[in-house]
């Protein structure tokens, strides 16, 4: 995973993670009202079969600036259960088929 930093006009903050396929933007930005908020986009190069021709899918989350720390609470604990072996990290044999989660079917 490749980390990157990157600005824009309205961003205080912004890192960039590449995680194989998918790439990961955390923007902490700033209104013209001086509020702040953290956008987390999923970004992911798609090709259309119908058209010939590559896309990117984008999925966002929106925070307010004061649930950032409660939801770094919450993501901490799963990073936590996630670093104490209690799943498996490798891959299924299966991943080279499918390599992203319908999460519909959840």
């Amino acid at each position: 995973m490749e980390k990157r930093d990157y600005k824009e006009n309205n961003e205080v903050l912004s890192k960039v993670l590449r995680a194989g396929k998918r790439t990961y933007f955390f923007d902490l930005k700033q209104t013209k009202n001086q509020d702040h908020y953290l956008t987390i986009t999923e970004s992911k190069r798609r090709f259309d079969e119908a058209k010939g021709t590559f896309y990117y899918e984008k999925h966002k989350i929106f925070l307010h600036v004061q649930d950032i720390l409660n939801f770094g609470k919450e993501l901490d604990e799963v990073i936590s259960f996630v670093q104490s072996g209690n799943i498996n990290l490798q891959p299924n044999d299966d991943s080279s088929k499918n390599d992203s989660i319908n999460f519909e079917d959840l």
